[in-house]
């Protein structure tokens, strides 16, 4: 019983159930054409020779015939060094677990941390994931083990092996019940795989976020405290009152403050992230899934409350812009009036130049007039000044932040470049490995393919050579056996007949036995000859010819 003696290593190794399928109905074949054909005495003059492809290249075969005995050794070697392999993995990687675990524990779960309300929300979470581990490591050993336990009755049946249908049958029932067991339980496993390499992915997003946040965190410090710095430079020791910008301006300046600068209280990654996704929906309740994806630190109601604050921000925002288009309309009809008031001041000078009280008093309201005229200036350049001060600011802020953008950029490119050429060579390395291994077992199978062949139909011809001889020996028992009884018949049966001619021409006694028994014919008048009747559309034919 050696056919199915690695059928749980065939279970193992198996990654196709068609695969599965097949090797089961190989090893069934086997295990029942062994017992249903005995090995019988072979006459001496009919040994068929020794196999010397079975002997060198697989090494199973035998003097008296060609039997492989050593495939399932090959097997059971070849499976018991990828076992080797997978714990010495296995135990590498629990190791390296442990070490992590060690490390986690000294840094996080320290009781005289400040953070400890924070690590025992970790703690907790952390305790659930590993019962949730345990209890599904023991229900896949538990299914394991009932897989495990089939193989095992249908190797205990296969021990004894009756020819009859119904053994047949309940084998091949026991057989696809055990690949029905291995395919659900590839196929829970695999939806278990895929979802968790969907977490994987959207675990490895939001920490790529959050390292992304962070980076902006150091690299926006640097950048404020150069905006700082050029604006402490560039802006001059006067400073410009509020009493003189418009309402609206104001009104926009103190929301600013009040609610943390342009980006309400946000870093400038969160924010960017926040309107670009709000500008993709064009404002549509429905970005708010999208950016809570994009911003894991971020609650809805944190979410809600910003886009609260962005709705009012770009609300006084368009109003800002309206003031100062207003305020620019203005300035332009009050440069207008101060021309035709200094145009009408200078036709009253020409008509009154001769009175001097007069020109007097012209000259002190062209005084006043200018002294007004020169303060809206002084107001509109201060103003002026202020805006271009303030757009230089923005200007240079858009410029490092554009700056900034571009070095993480390049500093992602050359990481992915790096990333990419690791893998490739990997896979280039995998690959080479991989073809090696497989033109080895290729090789191998094929030589055993090609012995068992042979084997198999040395088997062949010497039963069909067998089944020939007992048919030829079994005609030639049944002819001897044959002219025997005709020999013992003769025997018993004299043989002194004398030989007569006339014999032949004479009656049998059947014949004078009929004869006897024939009656006399009668001779008298025939009143009626019986005729075959005629149509009625031929009656009057013949009469007519």
């Amino acid at each position: 019983m050696g056919g199915l003696t690695s059928a749980w290593d065939l279970f193992l190794c198996a990654e196709d159930p068609r695969i599965l399928r097949n090797g089961w109905i190989q090893l069934l074949k086997a295990e029942t054409f062994i017992a249903l054909v005995p090995p019988q005495p072979t006459p001496k003059a009919w040994v068929a020779p020794s196999c010397s492809a079975c002997t060198n290249d697989s090494g199973f075969g035998t003097s008296g015939g060609i039997r492989p005995f050593q495939l399932q050794n090959w097997k059971q070697k070849v499976s018991r060094t990828k076992k080797a392999e997978f714990r010495r993995t296995a135990e590498k990687l629990r190791n390296q677990v442990i070490n992590i675990e060690k490390d986690k524990h000294s840094h996080f779960y320290n009781q005289k941390s400040d953070f400890r309300s924070e690590q025992s929300m970790l703690e907790d979470l952390e305790n659930k994931l590993i019962n949730s581990r345990k209890t599904e490591r023991a229900k896949i050993q538990q299914q394991l083990a009932k897989i495990h336990n089939n193989v095992k009755k249908l190797q205990h049946q296969l021990k004894d092996v009756k020819p009859t249908p119904d053994f047949v049958e309940k084998l091949r029932e026991m057989m696809e019940e055990i690949e029905n067991a291995i395919n659900t339980f590839k196929e829970e496993q695999r939806l278990i795989y895929e979802e968790l390499i969907k977490e994987e992915k959207s675990t490895n997003n939001e920490l790529s976020a959050i390292s992304r946040k962070i980076d902006m965190w150091a690299l926006s410090s640097l950048g404020a405290e150069k905006a700082f710095r050029a604006m402490s430079g560039k802006l001059p020791g006067d400073k410009i009152m509020p009493s003189t910008l418009p309402e609206e301006v104001v009104d926009f300046e103190k929301f600013l403050q009040q609610t943390g600068g342009r980006q309400g209280g946000w870093d400038n990654y969160d924010h960017q992230n926040f309107v670009k996704v709000r500008n993709k929906h064009k404002g549509k309740p429905t970005f708010m899934g999208e950016v809570l994806e994009n911003l894991p630190g971020r609650t809805q109601d944190e979410v809600q409350q910003h886009e609260k604050w962005y709705q009012k921000f770009l609300a006084l925002e368009e109003r800002k812009k309206e003031s100062i288009q207003n305020w620019k309309t203005k300035k332009q009809q009050k440069k207008e009036e101060i021309f035709k008031l200094k145009e009408k001041a200078e036709n009253l000078s020409l008509l009154f130049h001769n009175k001097k009280e007069d020109n007097q008093k012209r000259k002190e309201e062209q005084r006043k007039k200018q002294k007004l005229a020169v303060e809206a200036w002084k107001k509109q350049k201060s103003l002026e000044r202020s805006m271009r001060r303030a757009s230089q600011v923005k200007e240079e802020e858009e410029k490092e932040k554009k700056q900034q953008k571009e070095r993480r950029r390049q500093f992602k490119l050359k990481l992915l470049l790096e990333s990419y050429a690791q893998q490739k060579k990997e896979q280039e390395e995998f690959l080479r490995l991989e073809k090696e291994m497989r033109e080895k077992t290729e090789k191998a199978e094929k030589r055993k393919a090609t012995a068992e062949e042979i084997c198999r139909f040395q088997e062949r011809d010497l039963h069909k050579l067998k089944l020939k001889i007992l048919d030829r020996q079994l005609k030639e028992d049944e002819k001897a056996e044959k002219q025997r009884k005709l020999a013992k018949l003769k025997e018993k049966v004299e043989n002194n007949i004398s030989r007569d001619p006339s014999r032949l021409y004479r009656p049998t006694k059947g014949w004078e036995e009929r004869a006897k028994k024939t009656g006399p014919t009668s001779s008298g008048p025939l009143l009626h000859i019986p005729h075959r009747a005629i149509p009625t559309w031929r009656q009057g034919l013949q009469k007519r010819i």
